[in-house]
């Protein structure tokens, strides 16, 4: 009988999983998805609050719920997109589906650093007006 052996995209090409692993982690998958930024704000998404549920299960399959910071996002196709990528380079993932929600809808409240991302925001949209009249 043939092993049929998963493997999952990374930078350096495909890898084999390694279901000797077992689960991932949830640390793992945050450590993961927190590599993921949103274009206009310079904090990652998982800070920023975007990030509303982790799944895991038995099999190593996830499941990511998230949202964005609006509804018209610019980034609203790529978004999901890196943060499926992102968790399918952690070691025990066979499988990642993402989903974007809207209920909730964002607010500054979620964000995990508020002071620190909050400041950040503020500085972007600072520049970005200073930007637009210069």
């Amino acid at each position: 009988m043939n092993e049929i052996t998963q493997t999952v995209w990374t930078p350096d090409g495909e890898t084999p999983v390694d279901s000797a692993a077992g689960v991932p982690s949830e640390d793992a998958l945050i450590t993961a998805i927190a590599t993921v930024f949103d274009p206009e704000i310079p904090v990652n998404i998982y800070e920023l609050g975007l990030i509303y549920a982790i799944e895991i299960a038995d099999d190593g399959a996830v499941k990511v719920e998230m949202t964005l910071t609006a509804p018209a996002c610019p980034s609203a196709q790529e978004l999901p997109e890196q943060v499926r990528d992102a968790v399918l380079t952690v070691s025990g993932v066979t499988s990642c589906h993402v989903e974007t929600v809207w209920d909730p809808p964002w607010d500054p409240s979620r964000m995990k650093c508020a002071t620190l991302a909050w400041d950040a925001l503020m500085t972007a949209l600072q520049e970005a007006e200073e930007h637009s009249h210069g």
